[in-house]
């Protein structure tokens, strides 16, 4: 089935490849929005469809989707930061102040434990020092794309519970950036020093401070003067802009793009604009999103899962990512809401769990098995959360959308749905 594929999509040249890239393009677009529907008429968030249609198009299956071919590569980061922009435009800083210390409580702890558990299973089993601690690492980050995600898609991100595993998740983010580079350091044969860890931790820490900040006091006279522009799309286009510069000075100081993207959302949050600039970005996110999501599914190689050592040890690591996260979870033992849905929102380690992988793989600490091991944890613990919030959520409310105007923004974007569901979501709220 792979050959009349290769056949249709191969290149002989060293310019890309653009009927190949358009064949694979297709491929994916076609496969998220079929089973994307699929895992929504099953009552799942579509995410869950969107990243077996990964696995399916990824290298073990059909062979269609290569995750490391450049363009589908920056395809996919393009992606993940429109998602994450969108989350940001939808995420009220002041309600992330409000849950601050519950979502400090989760983020922290739902570092330590894993990292902790993680190691001890790895020594215990008789693994070098080295293996250990990367398996460690690898186990500490929750996916924020993909967490947001399934809480947009069960109409929750905006709840108490929604914006604590926000908070939670991009401080998972910033810690688990600082345990990377310390990481890095180590497998690299540097030396670790105080100094190091101080300055990488004031590196991701202060760009988030220092963006919210200067981009505060630049958002207004940047809006005024595009609102006077009368070209068609100078709104949205100006707000990619402005998301994509600050992804890009994330990733110059050290941070991630991610948060670069999301800190971009949040500023642009306040503005009288922000509807506009849904409405004027959705489109983009459609096309883009669903890439990064088969991307992270096409990145499980099924062979590598099966052998019996990946197995044994992946089931350990499994239990362990899950438990501790969900333990994380009931860390704010003052919060009232809902604290088995945050833990169990925290579940997912996506691409950050893959990076960690990546990272040990290719510095020669992490054995076949071992890597088996880590990407079946990441596999599974991504694949089990949009079931079990399911589970925890229920049904959707009826007319139970995100805060944008008629459904538009991140909740339309996450869960893809129809024009009847965005209809009973108008009237739910000119009856309400």
């Amino acid at each position: 089935m792979t050959v009349p594929w290769a056949v249709l999509a191969s290149s002989t040249a060293a310019l890309p490849d653009v009927p190949g890239l358009l064949l694979t393009l297709a491929a994916i677009f076609a496969a998220t929005r079929l089973l994307g529907e699929l895992a929504q008429r099953m009552r799942q968030p579509a995410v869950l469809g969107e990243l077996v249609a990964g696995v399916l198009l990824g290298a073990s299956v059909l062979g269609v989707l290569d995750p490391n071919d450049p363009i589908i590569h920056v395809l996919s980061e393009l992606g993940v930061l429109v998602l994450l922009f969108q989350i940001g435009l939808e995420t009220d800083i002041q309600k992330l102040k409000e849950v601050g210390g519950a979502a400090l409580a989760v983020g922290v702890t739902g570092v330590v434990l894993p990292f902790a558990g993680g190691a001890a299973v790895a020594v215990a089993l008789g693994l070098p020092y080295m293996s250990a601690l990367v398996i460690g690492a690898a186990l500490t980050a929750t996916s924020i794309g993909i967490s947001a995600r399934v809480l947009g898609d069960l109409g929750r991100l905006q709840t108490r519970e929604g914006q604590i595993v926000l908070g939670a998740a991009v401080l998972d983010d910033v810690i688990g950036l600082i345990i990377l580079a310390v990481v890095a350091g180590i497998v690299a044969g540097g030396a670790v020093t105080p100094l190091l860890v101080a300055r990488t931790t004031l590196e991701a820490v202060g760009f988030v401070v220092g963006a919210l900040v200067a981009g505060s006091l630049l958002v207004k006279p940047i809006m005024a003067v595009v609102s006077r522009l009368q070209v068609a799309g100078a709104l949205g286009v100006a707000a990619l802009a402005f998301a994509f510069l600050f992804a890009a000075l994330a990733a110059k100081a050290g941070s991630a793009m991610i948060i670069g993207a999301f800190v971009a959302g949040l500023v642009l949050h306040r503005t009288p604009q922000r509807h506009e600039i849904e409405r004027a970005t959705i489109s983009v996110g459609h096309l883009l999103v669903p890439v990064f999501f088969a991307a992270v599914g096409a990145q499980v190689e099924v062979g590598a899962l099966l052998t019996p050592a990946a197995l044994g040890l992946g089931a350990l690591l499994v239990v362990g990512g899950v438990l501790s996260k969900v333990a994380a979870g009931y860390a704010p033992w003052w919060f009232t809401g809902r604290k088995l849905l945050i833990g169990v929102a925290m579940v997912p380690r996506g691409e950050v769990g893959l990076i960690f992988a990546q990272v040990g793989a290719a510095a020669g600490v992490l054995a076949g098995p071992q890597f088996g091991a880590v990407m079946a944890m990441v596999v599974v613990t991504t694949f089990i959360t949009p079931p079990l919030l399911g589970m925890i959520v229920g049904p959707r409310p009826p007319g139970g959308g995100g805060d944008g105007v008629d459904g538009v923004g991140v909740d339309e974007l996450v869960a893809g749905r129809s024009q009847r569901q965005r209809r009973e979501t108008a009237q739910g709220r000119r009856l309400g």
